[in-house]
């Protein structure tokens, strides 16, 4: 699959690219407001919902609720993340077609990795909500996963910096108040690349997929995930499958989500905050 050259966005998206993601992703509807005082009739921007069937060599098989963009980042993230696939490679064409129920993004795989999706004969639908439903039996929960490799250290005030600069690159949450952001952050507090979307799950993905479609991944990039949202099970398994050894949550953990940090050696921080931020695994990997 053909890879893509991403500029950095350490700094702030330009007004060309809010009026592009707005445009796909934001619809305009009228409302009334109450503020203490007689109704007010205006227009609010609301996020696009959109349902997006993943087709893997014609063969549907999950539908996910998510926002419309990004959807190439989103197919290959989450291709890897759910290891249907294990690299990029094994991945030779995406499209999309946009039908009245929704979207239909088409992959198409290696033999090998469409036999092996074939065994698992999991049904996915709903998955944007706890992230198992469809599951056939407990033992799907917790699939196998490796421990991340990361040889660096990061430092609390990198942490910090990426906490505070996450809002200014989050352009669809601004505008809607609806949008779960994922950011790549470098070994400075610098954010890098930034995804939205309706779901947390979801924008992780698109972050995985964007990370690989940029080449960055695979040149080895020291950096850290920054998520806005709590840190669930789905958001731990889909970084250590994406080797993050730093996952940053400007919410809570969750107990199992503690736990795979632990069994992938993955340094998970929580409520992170101006200034504070808390440490539940790996603490010695922090300065």
């Amino acid at each position: 699959m053909s890879q893509k050259s991403t500029e950095c966005a350490s700094q702030p998206p330009s007004l060309g690219d809010i009026v592009d993601q707005a445009h796909e992703a934001v619809i305009e509807r009228p409302v009334e407001v109450w503020d203490k005082n007689p109704k007010i009739e205006t227009k609010d921007l609301l996020t696009i919902e959109t349902a997006v069937a993943l087709v893997y060599n014609e063969v549907s098989h999950a539908v996910m609720m998510v926002s419309p963009i990004e959807l190439e980042e989103f197919a290959l993230g989450f291709s890897l993340s759910e290891g249907i696939v294990s690299s990029a490679d094994e991945i030779y064409e995406i499209t999309t077609k946009r039908l009245d129920q929704g979207i239909e993004v088409s992959l198409t795989i290696s033999n090998q990795c469409f036999a092996r999706l074939k065994e698992r004969r999991r049904s996915l639908l709903g998955r944007t909500g706890c992230g198992i439903c469809g599951a056939e039996s407990l033992q799907q929960i917790r699939p196998p996963v490796k421990k991340v490799v990361s040889d660096f250290f990061l430092s609390h005030n990198a942490i910090d910096q990426a906490t505070r600069s996450l809002a200014d690159h989050q352009v669809l949450q601004a505008l809607t108040g609806a949008f779960h952001g994922a950011a790549w952050c470098d070994t400075a507090g610098s954010i890098v690349q930034v995804c939205e979307d309706i779901g947390r799950h979801n924008a992780l993905d698109k972050l995985i997929g964007k990370l690989h479609l940029t080449s960055q991944l695979e040149r080895g990039e020291k950096g850290f995930l920054l998520i806005s949202s709590r840190a669930s099970y789905e958001i731990l398994q889909k970084s250590a499958m994406a080797n993050f050894g730093f996952v940053v949550a400007m919410s809570a953990p969750t107990s199992m989500a503690i736990d795979i940090a632990i069994r992938t050696d993955i340094t998970l921080v929580g409520f992170a905050r101006h200034d504070r931020h808390v440490c539940y695994t790996n603490a010695d990997r922090l300065f």
